[in-house]
C-alpha cells in the first residue's frame, strides 16, 4: 500500500511538472511567434547595449539580452581574408586602438585590436576593467556564445565591396541551425541599405525576413510604387526617427510594411513612434525604453 501511494505521488508530481513545462514552453513559443506580428512592438538593441558597454562586443550583446531586448543588432563586415565580423564603421579608428579599413585587414589584424578601452575613456562613469582589451567578435563567435537563445537583427554593410558576404552569412546561419521550420518566424532578420544585397538574399532564401533601410535627408514619403517595390522582397523598412512622422508610418503600414525607426533612446520619443504606428525601434538604451514593450 505504501509503495502504491509513493508511485501515485511520483506520477502526480511528474504530471504537474510536465504541465508546467508545456505551459512555459507554449508561452515562450507564443512570445517568439509575435516577433513579426504587426501588433508587436520590438526593442532592437542597436549594436547591443551600446550606451553602457562597448558597441558590437559580446559584453554589449549579453547586457542587451539581460535587459530582455527582442533583438541584438549586428553590423556585419568582411575582413580581407573573408571572415565576417561585427563592426559598424568602415575603419577601426573610432572604436579600437588601431587604424585602417576593416576590409583591408585580416582577422588576425582585427583580433589584435583593443575594442573596449575607448569606451572607458569616453564614459568614465560606466567604465569597467573587463572592457580593456576586449576583442572584436566574429559572427561565428557570436553564434557560439548565444546560439538560439538570442534573436538576431543583422545588417550587411559594404556588401558591394564584400563579394560573397550574403553566401557566407547564410552558411553560418545554416550551420548554427538558426533558419528553417525548427526556429520561430523572425528568429533572424536581415537589414541593409543595399537593395541589391537584400534582393540577393531573397533569391537565396525567400523565407528570411528582410528590412530595407532608408537613407533619406528629408521627410518625403516614398511613392506607393516604391513601397510596392520594397514589399516584393522585404517585410519592413528602417528609417530615421528624425525623418519619419505619423503620415509616413501610416503610408508604409498601409502598404503592408513593418516600420522600425532608428535610433530612439528617450522614452518620450519611443512613445511617440509607437503612437504613430511604428512596430519597433532601434535603441542604444534598452533600459530607458523598456516600458514600451
Amino acid at each position: 500500500m505504501i509503495i502504491l501511494k509513493r508511485l501515485l505521488t511520483v506520477l502526480v508530481v511528474g504530471l504537474i511538472c510536465a504541465a508546467v513545462y508545456i505551459l512555459l514552453d507554449a508561452g515562450e513559443n507564443n512570445q517568439q511567434s509575435t516577433l513579426l506580428d504587426e501588433d508587436a512592438f520590438l526593442l532592437i538593441a542597436h549594436r547591443g547595449a551600446s550606451t553602457i558597454a562597448p558597441e558590437h562586443t559580446l559584453a554589449s550583446y549579453q547586457l542587451a539580452m539581460d535587459m530582455d531586448a527582442d533583438y541584438i543588432e549586428i553590423d556585419l563586415q568582411m575582413t580581407k581574408d573573408g571572415v565576417l565580423v561585427a563592426f559598424h564603421d568602415e575603419t577601426v579608428d573610432r572604436t579600437t586602438d588601431g587604424s585602417g579599413k576593416v576590409a583591408e585587414m585580416s582577422l588576425a589584424d582585427i583580433k589584435k585590436l583593443d575594442a573596449g578601452s575607448w569606451f572607458n575613456a569616453e564614459n568614465p562613469d560606466r567604465a569597467k576593467e573587463e572592457y580593456v582589451g576586449i576583442q572584436v567578435p566574429t559572427l561565428e563567435e557570436i553564434f557560439i556564445a548565444f546560439g538560439d537563445s538570442a534573436n538576431y537583427y543583422i545588417e550587411t554593410k559594404q556588401p558591394a565591396q564584400s563579394e560573397g558576404m550574403e553566401e557566407k552569412l547564410l552558411e553560418l546561419l545554416d550551420q548554427f541551425e538558426l533558419l528553417g521550420a525548427s526556429q520561430p518566424e523572425g528568429k533572424v532578420i536581415i537589414e541593409s541599405f543595399s537593395a541589391d544585397s537584400l534582393t540577393t538574399l531573397h533569391q537565396m532564401d525567400e523565407d528570411i525576413p528582410l528590412i530595407q533601410l532608408i537613407d533619406t535627408m528629408d521627410q518625403l514619403i516614398p511613392s506607393p510604387e516604391t513601397f510596392e517595390l520594397y514589399v516584393e522582397y522585404a517585410v519592413g523598412i528602417g528609417v530615421s526617427s528624425k525623418k519619419v512622422d505619423e503620415a509616413y508610418i501610416t503610408a508604409a503600414r498601409e502598404a503592408g510594411l513593418l516600420v522600425h525607426p532608428f535610433v530612439v533612446d528617450k522614452l518620450a520619443e519611443g512613445e511617440k513612434m509607437k503612437s504613430c504606428g511604428a512596430t519597433g525601434i532601434f535603441t542604444n538604451d534598452v533600459d530607458a525604453v523598456s516600458s514600451l514593450k
